[in-house]
């Protein structure tokens, strides 16, 4: 099975009833890449800036599912609801699996969002093994240098920037997806929030060198950017 493919069947199990009766969901945007030399992001829609990180021959797929979290009963007889979601599997694996039990953030509703929400989920491939990553939408395009992809995409947009406040840079207020990977440089992660992108203001996904800070002063940061891959988000 191909990284796409499992992927897009297992956030579809996470977004569903698993039940004969339901039909999955289709992604509203699914990016399917292999990383690519920085200096040709023109051309490539992912791209490494650090290639022991992330080398030039490795996969990414990213997914974006519009709508609520939705219960349902899994046969151990416990009910469940997708949320966030990280860790690390083979991609085999990952298409049979089924949301883990988690909360589910209340971030704000905007009045774009309707209060539907938005689901994210990212898997690599042939990266770093044994390593955590910071992942994060993020508000430009990919570009040849690594602050090309701007700023975290904020639901409510903090007034200083570079935000550090964790009361705007947070999982509910941003969509914050980082990975750990197994030996063999597989990784996923998945994310829900109570609201939609803006229109043309969530472009990209960036992965960072290492897990994202939560501290006063220092939320939201994840070290260098490491990779990027262009996602036309939408809202």
């Amino acid at each position: 099975m191909s990284l796409a493919m499992a992927l897009t069947a297992a956030a579809a199990a996470s977004m569903v009833a698993v039940s004969p009766a339901v039909s999955p969901p289709c992604p509203a945007v699914m990016v399917h890449a292999t990383f690519a030399p920085a200096a040709q992001a023109r051309d490539h829609k992912a791209v490494t800036y650090d290639t022991k990180l992330v080398p030039v021959s490795a996969k990414v797929v990213v997914v974006e599912f519009l709508g609520k979290p939705r219960h349902y009963e899994h046969e151990d007889g416990h009910e469940y609801e997708h949320g966030h979601d990280h860790g690390h599997q083979h991609m085999g694996d990952a298409a049979r699996s089924t949301p883990t039990q988690s909360p589910s953030p209340q971030g704000t509703q905007s009045p774009q969002g309707k209060g539907q929400g938005t689901f994210v989920g990212v898997w690599v491939r042939g990266v770093k093994a044994h390593h955590t990553f910071g992942v994060h939408v993020h508000t430009k395009p990919c570009g040849t240098m690594p602050d090309d992809s701007g700023p975290h995409y904020q639901n409510t947009k903090d007034p200083k920037q570079p935000s550090v406040n964790p009361k705007y840079a947070n999982p509910r207020n941003e969509v914050w997806l980082d990975l750990t990977t197994n030996g063999h440089g597989e990784g996923y992660a998945k994310a829900h929030v109570d609201w939609r992108f803006r229109d043309s203001e969530a472009r990209s996904v960036v992965i960072h060198e290492h897990a994202t800070a939560t501290g006063k002063g220092h939320a939201g940061m994840a070290g260098t950017r490491v990779a990027c891959v262009k996602v036309p988000f939408k809202g």
